[in-house]
């Protein structure tokens, strides 16, 4: 083994990508010390996408106090990639639901405010193109607070101001963008959407998303109506139809705040994060490739991140060993392409007990160094 590059998604609740990667290396090198380990930080555009991004590329980080989905001062980072050209946010920085605690959750008053401040900063310093991951929302606004932040109005029909929140939605007669930041009809959007939910109705954003952030029956039909009622307003003002657009209603709407206000393109996260980081040139000449997340299974080949590391290989012809926590599914996996699938807990164990960090960590260590004994003893 002259080459191996490691590229692995964080192991949820358990690893970071880097920790992972770190532990393969570990592997690899108690049986080929000569071995080139390249160790590239991967992210399927949700949780870790930003760390994925400035450490592979070697960015930089800026902290910036905004506001939490209920408008309270916080500070949260964005990373900044491409000699300052281009920004990378994760909407949860601002307004994730982490940020609040249970008895807070309620998506009719929660507000993606925060997330329009980090785009206006990142204006400020120079950025013209923003990769934005949408996961993990406590909202469902569909954008109107971050399009608040960045001077969009939004009028009732008296003509009064409305604050970008979901109860607000089903209030919005007017769209005013006339004092919108300048700055934006110079910038592009790449917006990470791994769901295809529509906008609005019964697999839009309210009813499939809201119940997962503190929203009730009630809630869930009034955000809902919101929702329908401001995709008639944005198809009048913009002539865009949101309402059935593919990933509409990801992270409560905002995925089509963003396509129909802002030009966004929406696509799926994996893909922005290799294309940013060059990915194919980055795979060159290497022998072999090491994935893996904490959990492997049919849904693995749904866009998630080793199934687009998996895509890119296979355009070099370089085959892929894949790992996991848990795995399922490995007929099917190895089937869609890859060389092999490993799970790395030995025996039955609790799941508290697999998932902490030094017993995954040298579970990944002892799992990658039999695989490289075996590829030796064949190789001799």
């Amino acid at each position: 083994m002259h080459k191996i590059v490691v590229a692995a998604d964080s192991f949820k609740g358990s690893l970071g990508s880097g920790e992972v990667a770190d532990s393969v290396e570990a592997g690899i090198l108690e049986v080929f010390p000569e071995c080139e380990v390249d160790k590239i930080y991967i992210a399927d555009g949700g949780e870790g996408t930003v760390e994925a991004l400035v450490r592979t590329l070697a960015g930089e980080y800026v902290t910036v106090l905004v506001h939490d989905p209920l408008m309270r001062p916080i500070e949260a980072r964005y990373g900044v990639i491409d000699n300052g050209r281009t920004a990378v946010i994760e909407m949860s920085a601002a307004s994730g639901l982490p940020l609040l605690a249970h008895q807070e959750r309620n998506p009719l008053k929660t507000t993606t405010y925060g997330t329009g401040e980090l785009i206006a900063d990142a204006l400020k310093h120079g950025c013209r193109k923003f990769i934005v991951g949408i996961g993990g929302s406590a909202t469902n606004d569909a954008g109107t607070g971050m399009l608040n932040a960045l001077g969009y109005r939004f009028l009732d029909a008296k003509g009064h101001e409305l604050d970008g929140t979901g109860e607000n939605l089903e209030h919005i007669e007017t769209i005013d963008p006339s004092q919108a930041l300048p700055l934006l009809e110079e910038s592009e959007f790449l917006v990470a959407c791994d769901v295809q939910n529509p906008f609005c109705g019964p697999q839009g954003a309210a009813c499939i998303f809201a119940p997962q952030k503190g929203a009730s029956k009630e809630s869930v039909v009034k955000l809902d109506r919101g929702l329908h009622r401001f995709a008639e307003t944005i198809r009048r003002h913009c002539g865009i139809e949101v309402a059935t657009l593919a990933g509409a209603g990801a992270a409560g709407g905002l995925g089509g705040g963003f396509k129909a206000l802002l030009g966004a393109t929406l696509v799926p996260g994996i893909e922005i994060v290799l294309s940013a980081m060059d990915f194919d040139h980055l795979i060159d000449d290497c022998d072999l490739i090491i994935t893996g997340e904490g959990k492997l299974d049919a849904q693995t080949v749904m866009g998630k991140a080793p199934s687009g590391i998996l895509q890119a290989a296979e355009r070099k012809t370089v085959p892929v060993i894949a790992i996991g926590g848990s795995v399922e599914a490995c007929e099917e996996l190895c089937r869609q392409g890859f060389t092999a699938v490993f799970p790395i807990v030995p025996g039955p164990v609790t799941l508290e007990r697999a998932m902490e960090n030094e017993f995954a960590r040298a579970n990944i260590r002892r799992t990658i160094g039999q695989i490289m004994r075996t590829i030796k003893t064949i190789g001799q």
